[in-house]
């Protein structure tokens, strides 16, 4: 496997998959990268940057290791690798709480365009995402707070009656990841053929944006105002739906292999400093309720890794894998909770330290916290993964 752009696979290939050798080198690749670039200082002041990331980081993310690329078609500048690479790199990226565009443009934006099989729209925007060149990002505006595109519950629309290639949005996109420096947006909203994908220029006029101050310091969030904003069709008309449930399926995989990460982090961190602090003459971590702690910090990221790993598999469709539904929403759940409950006893194991801004517990809470909130929150997630296990509510009188 290349981790770099001299020996990327050619293009119009069938997708590439990476040997378990392969992807230790990966993964070796990017945490000797990250470590170098990525460090607790280096993320503090990236949080603090005017665009909430390093731009140097994210060019040598691409030019040096390629990994915009890595999980894209390669007829359009890809690797032709699948999520279970991606999630290797996401990974690493969560195990540093690394700022960057990295989720938002490769994972939801560059999702939904494969997926709507809108080959001008790959054409148009696919090479510079996977060159580094072009950020990009997706938003669902549902009022509900969901990711599901359903017709009424949109907080963004097509005014008149148009349902052409090229049309005029109005409306609200209250928390968009990353939207307040995206160069591309791709938005869904209620058009007369129903919820429909569309792609807006940020350099286009009537366009607000603004950033708001969320809960995760190292991923931004943004509010978009859009005000007859011309806009372009991605797909077909009225077809979000499938396109926004394949995009589900690959983020929320992505997202919990970042989760696994972090937790690792947090895990790794707790258990340094039960071995370092003394408390009447010997390491905290030789009293027996540490040691519980820690062990069920381990025991919760084995559950979240082995989650997360299926999940990867199932999206990629290896043989032998889960119905990649129940797969994804499974791992959703699963590791959602369990980066909250590690990054929390993380704090404990520091006595409390998380509230001091000099520590960085309190960023891996935060991350915690707005990643298990992601795309709606546990009662979402849950009612996710009960229609795709085939549970069906119950009916009332």
């Amino acid at each position: 496997m290349s981790t770099g752009t001299g020996t990327r696979a050619a293009a119009g290939t069938t997708r590439a998959e990476a040997s378990d050798a392969e992807l230790t080198e990966l993964r070796t690749a990017v945490r000797d990268f990250l470590s170098s670039r990525a460090d607790e200082a280096a993320v503090r002041a990236a949080v603090d940057s005017e665009r909430g990331y390093d731009d140097k980081v994210w060019a040598q993310i691409a030019a040096e290791l390629g990994l915009p690329a890595l999980a894209l078609p390669t007829a359009y500048g890809g690797d032709g690798y699948g999520v279970v690479e991606l999630s290797v790199v996401i990974g690493e990226m969560g195990r540093v709480l690394l700022p960057s565009p990295f989720f938002s443009t490769v994972v939801l934006a560059a999702t939904a365009i494969v997926a709507s099989g809108d080959a001008g729209a790959a054409e148009r925007l696919l090479p510079g995402i996977a060159a580094g060149a072009t950020t990009a990002t997706l938003t669902v505006p549902n009022r509900a707070g969901s990711w599901e595109p359903a017709t009424g519950t949109l907080g963004v629309h097509v005014t008149g009656s148009g349902s052409g290639a090229e049309v005029v949005l109005e409306g609200t996109a209250p928390l968009v990841v990353e939207g307040g420096t995206a160069d591309v947006v791709l938005i869904v909203a209620d058009s007369p053929a129903g919820p429909t994908l569309y792609e807006v220029d940020m350099t286009t006029a009537g366009v607000a944006r603004t950033t708001l101050r969320g809960l995760d310091l190292t991923r931004r969030i943004a509010r978009m105002d859009f005000r007859d904003v011309p806009a372009r069709l991605v797909g077909e008309p009225g077809g979000a739906a499938p396109v926004v449930a394949r995009v589900l399926d690959v983020a929320t995989t992505a997202l919990a292999a970042e989760q696994v990460g972090g937790a690792r982090a947090c895990l790794e961190t707790a258990t340094a400093y039960a071995k370092e602090r003394m408390q009447f003459g010997r390491p905290i971590g030789s009293f027996q309720a540490v040691k519980h702690k820690c062990a069920d910090m381990l025991a919760r990221v084995q559950v979240a890794d082995a989650a997360a790993t299926e999940a990867a598999r199932a999206v990629d469709g290896v043989p032998g894998s889960p119905d990649p539904g129940v797969a994804t929403a499974v791992a959703h759940a699963v590791c959602s909770e369990a980066f909250m409950a590690v990054a929390a006893e993380n704090i404990q194991v520091h006595g409390g330290i998380g509230f001091t801004w000099e520590h960085p517990a309190h960023l891996y809470y935060r991350r915690a916290k707005a990643s298990q909130l992601l795309f709606g929150g546990p009662a979402v997630y849950y009612e996710r993964l009960l229609r795709r296990a085939g549970v069906r509510p119950l009916r009332t009188a």
